[in-house]
């Protein structure tokens, strides 16, 4: 059972095929897994009669000779911001504790269709407002390296499972860097691909969107397995109209450009320093050109937040009236914030993103990718106020967004393809992430330039059993 957990997805699809592996021992391990490491809190529901049926389902039609798609038997997880038919998706809120939806999201739906099973439902903050993974509803989910610190959020459960070994692949979403905050906090790869590469309905304004469902695994090969099974288009999505692209394909002599970003605007860590300034030396070493680039991105939070709050508002505020037991409080301070901001301060927010999205145009039509740390320092200890200031390197820093991921809620806003991966760890033990930035529909090219650095960073740690 632990050496299957132990396997990257792709090679446990080869051993399913293969018939090494049953798909019901594939589901068993995780399964076992998850009870053996309950403390960590990182499942809402976990789907164990119906994962075992689709096993069974899934060991027959190997069996029998049947078709199998590219993640036939494999367990997979998905945050539960993400509708997942006739399994509850509660938001993470006792307000929707009870929901059950009547179909999958596109995302969930195209996993399935390639043979994945859904083994269980991970955490998140209520409706993903924070960067913490905790909440009255379910409590708090811990850091496998250290429980004494965040494993991020909040998309933090899914980052929790699959660096403990709970199925290879999970699914989670990102509105402000829920993808790329927890994969860098726990030591694992997580995708924001570009807006409308994978299809997201769920969002109520669909053409203001800078939500986005994507893969997190332990491996930047595990990661591009799953973004092939979900990327492509839909009518019903805005962004998602285009099919697809020509393909861009990273060659073998080639020396990509990337523009490094080592501060925008915010304070570092020096281990964060020097694990990014390490990578990039990997990537010269590589024959890729590293060239400074600079960029104030910690300026754009406060239009980062009228849309965010502005939101939550217009979602949630009669909620809020109604039965504020039932809610965070920092979720309902939020919320309250939304009323101070007029049409204005909306319109200018969106003026502020359009701006962003020229500058990193800018950029990128002189370079391949841009390279910055995924956060301004390692995972934070447990216990902060997500509303206050934090303290970085001994210094207040500021408020946590600006202050510690500045790096990567603005490419929610320009839809940008970005990407987290491990680079190193702390002295204290703490995984350290190293972001990469693509053009529009370059993500396949992004992965494969993040899948040469992985070879040269060697980085192989996992947290502690």
């Amino acid at each position: 059972m632990t050496a299957i957990t132990d396997l990257s997805a792709i090679k446990l699809a080869a051993a399913i095929r293969a018939r090494e592996v049953s798909p019901v021992d594939a589901v068993e391990a995780a399964l076992a897994r998850i009870e053996e490491r309950r403390e960590l809190n990182a499942f809402m529901a976990v789907c164990t009669k119906r994962a075992r049926s689709e096993a069974k389902a899934a060991e027959a039609a190997i069996m029998n000779g049947a078709p199998l798609g590219a993640l036939h038997g494999i367990p997979f997880s998905v945050k539960d911001l993400t509708n997942t038919e006739g399994v509850a998706t509660t938001q993470g809120s006792a307000l929707f504790a009870d929901t059950l939806p009547s179909s999958d999201a596109v995302a969930v739906a195209r996993a399935r269709a390639a043979g994945a099973i859904l083994i269980g439902k991970t955490t998140t903050p209520e409706f993903g407002h924070k960067p913490f993974t905790e909440g009255p509803f379910f409590g708090r989910t811990l850091n496998p390296w250290s429980h004494a610190h965040s494993c991020g959020g909040s998309s933090g459960g899914a980052a929790v499972a699959v660096a403990a070994g709970m199925g290879p692949l999970a699914l989670g979403s990102d509105g402000g860097g829920s993808i790329r905050i927890p994969a860098a906090c726990c030591g694992v790869v997580g995708l924001k691909a570009t807006l409308g590469a994978i299809p997201n309905l769920q969002a109520p304004d669909l053409f203001g969107a800078n939500s986005y469902v994507g893969p997190m695994a332990r491996d930047v090969a595990d990661t591009r397995l799953m973004f092939e099974v979900l990327v492509g288009p839909d009518r019903r999505d805005p962004y998602g109209q285009v099919g697809a692209l020509p393909h861009r394909v990273l060659g073998e002599a080639e020396r990509p450009r990337i523009g490094f970003l080592l501060r925008c605007g915010n304070v570092l860590d020096p281990e964060v320093e020097n694990s990014v300034l390490a990578a990039m030396k990997q990537a010269e070493a590589l024959g890729m050109i590293v060239e400074p680039i600079e960029l104030d991105l910690v300026s754009l939070e406060p239009h980062f937040l009228v849309l965010l709050r502005s939101l939550l508002l217009a979602r949630l505020g009669g909620h809020a009236a109604r039965s504020p037991e039932k809610l965070d409080p920092t979720l309902i301070a939020t919320i309250e914030a939304g009323r101070a901001y007029s049409a204005a301060d909306l319109c200018e927010a969106q003026f502020a993103r359009t701006n962003c999205f020229s500058q990193i145009q800018d950029i990128l039509s002189r370079f391949d990718l841009i390279a910055s740390p995924t956060l301004s320092a390692p995972a934070l200890p447990v216990g902060l106020d997500p509303l206050g200031r934090i303290a970085i390197a001994g210094r207040d820093a500021g408020t946590i967004r600006g202050a510690w991921y500045p790096y990567t809620f603005p490419f929610n806003l320009t839809g940008h393809p970005a990407l987290s991966m491990p680079c190193g760890l702390s002295e204290g033990g703490l995984p350290i992430g190293l972001q990469l930035v693509g053009r529009w529909h370059e993500d396949g090219y992004l992965l494969a330039i993040a899948a040469r650095l992985e070879a040269a960073l060697g980085f192989t740690t996992r947290p502690p059993a």
